[in-house]
């Protein structure tokens, strides 16, 4: 899809011929997102970085890490969850689910019957959330699944025993059987041969994949429009939408480059720097625009809209601990909220009572004589 634009028609029964209404952009049919994870606590919806976070993004992302979702066996954390995902839908953001399935956070009890509990996990949370949860990583880097070492876990023995593929498989069915309409998505870091080679694997024993994940967490540096826009187009290929679920780019000091695993590197203080703010406010400009502008990629999901909390305490925030806003910030609204935006617009109608209105992909207000009435730019 990318960010694309398009040119509708739309009759305006209040107005008459000639006369002066106003259109506006409420939403982007491309999904801007971030984790909604600050917001799962009620008393943080309330603040000021809970206003910035809904002037920018129309699609978060909640999570399921199914240890800290159900630390007790049979008994899910679904209410707070529920209550931030109906919170996000009230103020009109999409939500995901992430992740399904995922070796690292099982739960420590799940020790017996490990298939079936993850089939009924499955299950239960799909039909639980299926009013406002309607995308998932239905299965998280199963590339490194069945030979994950860091902790032991049921997840990667049992997919040790079935295989990724079954695995994937397992997920997808039990996830389309809670929800057929669902969006489900294959989601991993490893973006190389491996991954191709398991997604090609997936869809030729049928697995239905809706979209891929690809995850970039840059914390050793930007890696550029070349290189990124190289690496979509590898996974363009298999003719599926793209989603870029994990994005971050620093405003601090970089992680170095011989650093293999990310969670290795772990020290007292990463503070954000004025000199990193500059360049990161530079490299999301870039990143996103580069993104936007290729057909497969429907979704860019950014990993954080705050440094305090952020995942390794790295300075991937577009806001400070402070609660004060970046350059990228602002840089970014630039774009999503300006030169991507139709702002309140007057327009005449034709003498049939229309107009014809051309922006992004998205929905519109037309406002005539005291009247709103909304409309959508979508594709031919």
């Amino acid at each position: 899809m990318g960010l694309t634009r398009g040119t509708t028609r739309v009759s305006v029964e209040t107005a008459p011929p000639f006369t002066e209404v106003v259109v506006e952009q409420t939403r982007h049919a491309f999904a801007f997102g971030n984790i909604g994870f600050d917001f799962v606590e009620p008393a943080a919806r309330d603040t000021g970085l809970a206003a910035l976070w809904l002037d920018l993004y129309n699609s978060a992302t909640l999570p399921f890490y199914w240890r800290d979702f159900e630390p007790v066996r049979g008994a899910p954390r679904t209410r707070p969850l529920r209550d931030a995902a109906q919170w996000f839908r009230d103020h009109g953001v999409a939500v995901k689910g992430h992740p399904l399935v995922w070796h690292t956070l099982a739960p420590q009890w799940l020790t017996a019957d490990v298939e079936p509990q993850v089939r009924k996990r499955i299950r239960r949370d799909v039909i639980d959330f299926i009013d406002l949860i309607d995308t998932w990583d239905a299965i998280n880097e199963v590339v490194i699944m069945p030979v994950f070492e860091a902790e032991a876990n049921a997840i990667t023995d049992l997919a040790r025993v079935k295989g990724r593929v079954p695995m994937i498989q397992l997920a997808f069915d039990e996830a389309r059987a809670a929800n057929p309409s669902a969006t489900l998505l294959l989601n991993d870091f490893d973006l190389s041969a491996r991954y191709e080679q398991l997604i090609d694997d997936a869809l030729s024993a049928g697995v239905q994949i809706d979209a891929l994940g690809l995850q970039t967490h840059m914390h050793q540096g930007y890696w550029g429009e070349e290189k990124m826009l190289a690496m979509v187009d590898r996974f363009a290929r298999f003719g599926l939408p793209l989603h870029l679920t994990e994005s971050t780019l620093l405003s601090g000091h970089l992680m170095p480059p011989d650093i293999v695993d990310l969670n290795d590197y772990q020290i007292p203080s990463w503070p954000s720097t004025p000199e990193g703010e500059a360049r990161q406010a530079d490299e999301m400009v870039r990143h996103y625009r580069s993104l936007t502008s290729h057909p497969a990629v429907e979704a860019i999901t950014y990993w954080g809209i705050t440094d305090a909390g952020a995942w390794l305490g790295a300075p991937v925030g577009l806001v400070r601990a402070d609660g004060t806003t970046k350059p990228s910030y602002d840089a970014l609204h630039s774009l999503i909220k300006g030169e991507w935006w139709l702002p309140p617009t007057t327009m005449r109608t034709d003498a049939h009572s229309a107009i014809e209105v051309t922006g992004y992909l998205g929905d519109y207000t037309v406002t005539a004589a005291g009247t709103t009435t909304r409309f959508s730019i979508s594709r031919p």
